[in-house]
């Protein structure tokens, strides 16, 4: 395709909105970073002009992205995806451990986390394989291959630990789901979430006598013509109990403290009022002060660079993690409401481009970059505003860190090339 072509084609609804988000994620980095306003703005010693540099190198991947030929990254799929494993599994023997995670490589100028190139890799592998079966996804095999493709970066990244960057990998069920996976694997992951709640929360026994009370409920209730099969219910009920006795174990054995904490704080399993507090002010001080700063910025904000606990350093990584918390203290009510505005419309442009494309390889790459990136919003604006656990996930084109910026523009501009790319096609 043509430069000029290729100018027509692309979607700059999306890029615009992409290159908006940036910017703000910028403007707020620049304000909780900034220790000397007579710094440039090129000083790439400090944490926005690194960022800025960053900004610049992504502009030279999104050049990159759009000239390469459609068709490179379909043919390559699988290759990528296992260079993407090897790198995963290097980190055990080479990798660099920051703010206790093994996730890193020190490249020098530039730590390389390998974990958000996985995620690009692994959604072009998932939409190359299932447009390879195109219809047949009820195959079992097929649903196993396919769950094993989500899986094994998952589960490499994990022991890390990196629990945060692994749950990530789990939003791109939601690609086989609108591609036609059996729905009810959808309710067994939803009961096996809510089960393993309930029972940190109420103990095993409660649980087993809160699902026994429900099965002889559904049999005194259940009109005359409708028949249970007894059989399968028993062993769902039999399998129900024995995973709520492995709870516990799996919580007291391989959770670490610190995530024990974030549950207990988030869950409000702790009783004790005087340990409860504590974790208060250790694993949930983040989110504290967090939510402090957002509530102190009342309807309108302090003002750019007015932000008193952005300036006093109150919240912990809040150019990272904690970015959004910037926002609510110095742009106020209007400006969360206005960059989740944002958010929603990037969102809704997104869907709008995956489903008017008629290559099925395009189209489920374009739904797993938007269950990747909706996971990473989800989860970071619940977690900043004490919604969900602190579990370490970057708010997307926001939060600091030159892998995630540059891995992110990657996922989104290759499928904004293969957008590109449809009418030449045929398609």
């Amino acid at each position: 395709m043509s430069g000029r072509g290729l100018v027509k084609r692309i979607d700059w609804i999306t890029v615009f909105l992409y290159a908006f988000l940036v910017f703000i994620g910028w403007i707020n980095i620049y304000s909780t970073t900034l220790t000397n306003p007579e710094a440039s703005i090129f000083d790439f010693s400090t944490l926005y002009g690194k960022q800025l540099f960053f900004i610049l190198l992504s502009l030279g991947v999104i050049v990159f992205v759009l000239f390469v030929e459609t068709s490179f990254f379909e043919r390559f799929a699988s290759i990528f995806y296992i260079s993407s494993l090897v790198l995963l599994i290097g980190l055990f023997l080479f990798g660099k451990t920051i703010a206790g995670a093994t996730s890193w490589y020190d490249l020098g100028f530039f730590n390389l986390q390998p974990s958000e190139l996985a995620k690009v890799t692994t959604a072009l592998a998932l939409a190359k394989y299932l447009s390879d079966i195109q219809t047949d996804i009820r195959n079992r095999k097929h649903q196993l291959y396919a769950v094993l493709i989500i899986l094994l970066p998952a589960l490499l990244i994990l022991p890390q630990p990196d629990p945060g960057s692994a749950l990530i990998y789990f939003s791109l069920f939601f690609v086989l789901f609108r591609e036609g996976f059996p729905l009810y694997y959808l309710g067994i992951l939803i009961i096996v979430v809510v089960l393993f709640a309930t029972t940190l929360m109420f103990g095993t026994v409660w649980i087993g006598i809160g699902l026994g009370t429900l099965t002889v409920l559904t049999f005194l209730f259940k009109k005359k013509s409708t028949k249970i099969p007894i059989l399968p219910l028993s062993i769902a009920l039999v399998v129900a109990i024995l995973f709520s006795l492995s709870v516990n174990f799996v919580y007291e054995n391989i959770f670490e403290q610190r995530h024990r904490d974030r549950f207990a704080l988030w869950l409000s399993l702790e009783k004790d009022e005087n340990k409860l507090e504590e974790i208060r002010k250790t694993i949930g001080y983040n989110t504290y002060q967090s939510e402090k700063a957002i509530e102190s910025g009342g309807f309108f904000g302090k003002g750019f660079l007015e932000g008193t606990r952005t300036k006093g350093d109150f919240v912990p990584e809040q150019h990272t993690d904690y970015i959004f918390s910037s926002v609510g203290e110095e742009w106020g009510f209007m400006g969360t409401t206005t960059v989740i505005i944002l958010f929603s419309l990037f969102f809704l442009r997104l869907i709008y481009v995956a489903e008017r494309q008629k290559n099925d390889f395009y189209r489920m790459y374009g739904y797993g970059v938007i269950s990747i990136l909706l996971m990473h919003y989800f989860i970071n604006i619940g977690m900043v505003i004490g919604l969900l656990p602190t579990i370490g996930v970057p708010l997307p084109f926001f939060s600091y860190g030159g892998s995630g910026l540059m891995f992110f523009t990657l996922l989104l501009f290759i499928f904004l090339k293969l957008d590109s790319n449809r009418l030449r096609d045929g398609i």
